[in-house]
């Protein structure tokens, strides 16, 4: 019981969810988020009432490469996996993204 305490308290309450991308936004100050088909598994308490994501740093490599995904994705109708990480650093209430991965 105390290592699932710890556990969840370490962030490890994430969301997956898997779909066609919807909608993706851009923000003159760099914010980018986006939406996605699909159900949802259960959110962290920070994002609860919301459905987007939000790439957490979209000036990094790994930033840029998903929303690259993602804009591949769009484009083409493929299905994408979004791994969240369980917080919500990059704006308070939107799960930022951990993985995004293609699917069939």
């Amino acid at each position: 019981m105390l290592l699932t305490m710890v556990l969840l308290s370490n962030g490890l309450l994430a969301s997956t969810q898997t779909g066609t991308v919807t909608s993706i936004l851009v923000r003159d100050d760099g914010l980018h988020w986006f939406y996605i088909t699909g159900a949802r598994t259960e959110k962290p308490d920070c994002s609860i009432n919301k459905t987007y994501w939000m790439i957490k740093d979209e000036e990094t490599v790994y930033g840029k490469s998903q929303f690259s995904m993602l804009l591949s994705a769009y484009v083409s109708g493929k299905k994408v996996k979004v791994f969240g990480s369980g917080h919500c650093t990059r704006w308070g209430d939107g799960e930022d993204v951990s993985t995004i991965q293609f699917t069939n």
